[in-house]
């Protein structure tokens, strides 16, 4: 929890102590210079919750309950890895917020050189996940058009990036305003889904009562066994990437050491609700044999959720779910195109990217970073020859993998960070906020994502597909031609990140003969938020006991 809004002299004393190094600790690191900080609380809890509800929940949650059925959904497991990680965030975040967030750590507790290659490697994960969400923009589209509509797929593309240049270039308040917009109605939708999915579940509505019998059905509730599980580990992860983001918005928060801590108390109550209780509906109304779970052609006419609704009558659900995923792609959209430019601007800021990438305008606009990221997602525009539904899955295979890399890393900086606080003679309860768990939920999370990890490299090396050979007929030569293409997008998957991230590291080492930093010389104050009078008011709860109560909980 963090101590400084219960205990409001406690924050008096500490900022009382660091008087005399007051200069040093306020300095601003170069990466934060010409950002404005301009997210309120409203803003940073959206965002958090807007990472967290995006096309994986309400496209591919089927998905994994089709391949490892009702129980046997990976969501818990994945959950509890991302709660430490981002406990681990929100700890150095609210006492270092850089545009560079956890990126930014490993050249301040470790070695210059881990920075360098986790930035990188994040901006490539960003630079991705723009073009699989445009792809999956089109997809989506696609299902308001006629078979044989010669609308050409890449406008919907093309006119989102427009419109994402144009929001990007109004500033981060605007950027933060649309966030909450889009986050209010995300959340709407899955409270209106649980609410349907019990009353559907407990045949008030529908005229079918379900309960638990979907959890019997041959294969459930672990279809698959072993193996089904470990299957969706990746598509999972892929679905729950974008919560981390609360450690770069801390950047242009208003009031780092209030903000954070709110957005990254909440990640546990919004998987348990936002993913598992969902889940958990899916599973109990819809059984993992339906067809539609699968979800093929990636269209909210056969989303999961749609089929709870139009198993409670509701005739429009297949419109209003497809208008909602498109809206969600578009905030995600938005979020991606965010995080991209102040990574660019990170990397500018530090000297591993052209230093005119830095370049901020005087609404806080990374312009050349904005134009760079702008052009990355141009790579959308392959859907003009190979078809948005494969591009889309193509660049989740290798997302998913990058992301399960940097959850690992951040939980492994997170000890060292605090072997350095430590080594300097500092105390634990100086720290503006205190992950709870640590260190014994930080070593749980690491030995699951270390398990994902080692699971996903399995799972791309198993079961490569053989030819048919010279009589093989059509059928089982495309057959051969699908395995095949699922083999190399898993091998691909799997391996680049950890290939590239390797070949980043060691070329930085040796070019610039960075070395392990000594933890009584890591810089932890450069960069330091230090709360202003107004900041330390606004850190004291305000308003009746209820209210304060009630956004406690909510």
């Amino acid at each position: 929890m963090s101590k400084y809004e219960p205990d409001v002299d406690l924050l008096d004393k500490y900022e009382m102590d660091q008087m005399d190094d007051i200069v040093r600790h306020d300095a601003l690191a170069p990466e934060q210079q010409g950002l404005k900080r301009d997210l309120r609380l409203r803003h940073m809890i959206m965002i958090a919750i807007s990472g967290t509800i995006g096309t994986g929940l309400f496209l591919t949650s089927g998905r994994t309950i089709a391949i490892a059925g009702p129980g046997g959904a990976s969501y818990a497991l994945i959950g509890i890895w991302l709660t430490f990680v981002c406990q681990a965030i929100g700890e150095i975040a609210t006492l270092l917020p850089l545009p560079g967030a956890f990126n930014a750590w490993g050249g301040r507790v470790f070695d210059e050189a881990l920075s360098f290659q986790m930035t990188w490697m994040y901006f490539i994960n960003w630079a991705l996940t723009i073009p699989a969400e445009l792809a999956a923009a089109a997809v989506i589209v696609g299902f308001w058009l006629p078979d044989d509509s010669p609308f050409p797929e890449w406008i919907v593309p093309l006119g989102i990036i427009i419109v994402m240049v144009l929001i990007n270039l109004m500033g981060v308040r605007t950027y933060g305003e649309l966030e909450y917009w889009f986050s209010i109605l995300k959340i709407l939708t899955i409270i209106m889904f649980i609410i349907c999915g019990v009353l559907v579940d407990a045949g008030v509505i529908g005229g079918v009562k379900y309960g638990m019998n979907a959890w019997h059905v041959e294969g459930a509730p672990f279809k698959g066994g072993f193996l089904g599980f470990i299957t969706t580990l990746v598509t999972v992860g892929y679905s729950y990437g974008g919560t981390e983001m609360t450690g770069v918005t801390a950047a242009e928060s208003r009031n780092p050491h209030k903000h954070v801590p709110k957005a990254v108390n909440t990640v546990l109550v919004r998987i348990v609700v936002f993913y598992i209780l969902s889940v958990f509906l899916l599973g109990s109304i819809i059984e993992n044999s339906d067809p539609q779970l699968l979800n093929t052609t990636t269209s909210a006419a056969t989303a999961p959720f749609t089929i709870v609704f139009a198993k409670a009558g509701i005739s429009a659900a297949a419109n209003f779910m497809n208008a909602v995923v498109f809206t969600s792609v578009f905030s995600a959209i938005n979020s991606d195109f965010y995080i991209a430019t102040r990574i660019l601007l990170s990397l500018s800021r530090n000297g591993w990217a052209h230093k005119s990438i830095g370049y901020t305008n005087a609404r806080g606009v990374p312009m050349v970073a904005l134009a760079i990221v702008s052009a990355c997602s141009c790579l959308s525009l392959i859907t003009i020859f190979v078809g948005s539904g494969v591009v889309f899955h193509w660049f989740v295979s290798i997302i998913g993998s990058i992301i399960f890399q940097s959850w690992t890393f951040i939980l492994l900086l997170h000890f060292r960070f605090r072997y350095c606080w430590k080594a300097q003679g500092r105390q634990v309860r100086d720290l503006p906020y205190v992950s709870w768990g640590y260190p014994y939920g930080n070593i749980l999370a690491l030995i699951i994502g270390v398990c994902c990890v080692i699971i996903n490299w399995y799972l791309s090396i198993k079961n490569s597909p053989t030819h048919p050979g010279a009589g093989a007929t059509n059928e089982d030569m495309d057959a051969y031609r699908e395995a095949r293409d699922l083999y190399a997008q898993g091998l691909l998957g799997a391996w680049f990140p950890w290939v590239m991230s390797l070949i980043l590291f060691i070329s930085y080492k040796l070019i610039n003969k960075t070395k392990l930093i000594p933890a009584e010389k890591a810089d932890l104050d450069t960069g330091r938020f230090i709360p202003s009078e107004s900041d330390k008011e606004d850190l004291k709860p305000h308003g009746p006991l209820w209210k304060r109560i009630v956004k406690m909980l909510v």
